[in-house]
């Protein structure tokens, strides 16, 4: 599926997913929409760029660095099982960078609302 997710309509709507995965990419005003296409059970994995990579290189503008703890924020409701935030060292010839990442899971509201997502 090719869609502008910043532009257009989000290409989704009214549905939801197991897992919902983001790498390198901040859109704000996204946020809320991908929190709704979690399914009950479903797991959120999100890393991208923060506050300080500004000092390293690209990205720097402010429009596309997590604040300190952003996802944290973003997350309350869900289930947090791992975050991070800060200074990435990297191997040689790899770019040093300042991320944040999070895993974080909707809970489901009882078995029978997991079972539904789960089972075809």
């Amino acid at each position: 599926m090719v869609a502008d997710i910043e532009n257009g309509p989000w290409p989704f709507e009214g549905r939801q997913f197991a897992a919902v995965v983001v790498t390198n990419y901040l859109w704000r005003p996204l946020m809320p929409t991908l929190l709704e296409s979690l399914a009950p059970g479903g797991v959120l994995i999100y890393e991208t760029f923060t506050q300080g990579n500004e000092t390293v290189g690209k990205p720097s503008r402010p429009d596309f660095l997590l604040r300190p703890g952003e996802l944290l924020d973003v997350c309350v409701g869900l289930r947090v099982v791992a975050f991070e935030d800060g200074f990435e060292e990297r191997a040689e010839g790899m770019a040093q960078r300042f991320v944040q990442r999070i895993a974080a899971v909707r809970e489901p509201a009882d078995r029978k609302e997991l079972a539904r997502y789960l089972l075809p």
